[in-house]
């Protein structure tokens, strides 16, 4: 099983405030979309939570809680991340999508990061991406973008690979 991380980011590392997206970027909507369909995504309830029409289609959304209880219509409910990642049937990568702790607890695991990088610094921010050290990471795709009339930042997708080591 191959783990990918999905995201956000800003020039700082932000990935939200205040339980929300730093900004409305459509384009990364859709390439989230395309990227993520026909696989399992594993996110926090609040992540989840933040879904205006609750459980995303296409894919198996595992939802990560403590909360026994828990048990919205269409989620897998899963009380760890190692429980989360092996309830993943979907074929393909496992997606990573979010929030900051997921991120945390997943992240030596994780083989690739797509990431879009959103060029601006969001104040007031209070959720960031783990710390990227780029001596472990290749770049392995770079698509820059200029802002437009619907995207209002410019922004670049990129993907990263893990290195491995030579033993």
């Amino acid at each position: 099983m191959s783990y990918s991380a999905i995201v956000a980011i800003d020039r700082n590392g932000a990935i939200g405030k205040q339980g929300k997206l730093l900004c409305h970027l459509p384009a990364d909507m859709k390439h989230f979309k395309e990227i993520t369909m026909g696989h399992s995504i594993v996110m926090g309830r609040k992540t989840f939570e933040s879904f205006p029409k609750g459980a995303l289609p296409g894919r198996q959304n595992i939802v990560i809680t403590r909360n026994s209880d828990y048990a919205p219509e269409g989620v897998t409910v899963a009380h760890s991340t190692s429980e989360a990642l092996a309830a993943a049937t979907m074929p393909g990568d496992v997606f990573i999508i979010g929030g900051e702790q997921i991120y945390r607890a997943t992240f030596p695991m994780v083989d690739t990061i797509h990431l879009t990088i959103i060029d601006h610094k969001f104040v007031d921010v209070d959720a960031h991406f783990p710390r990227i050290d780029m001596r472990s990471w290749k770049i392995i795709g770079e698509e820059p973008h200029p802002a437009d009339d619907r995207n209002p930042y410019p922004y670049t997708f990129m993907t990263l690979q893990r290195k491995r080591s030579r033993t």
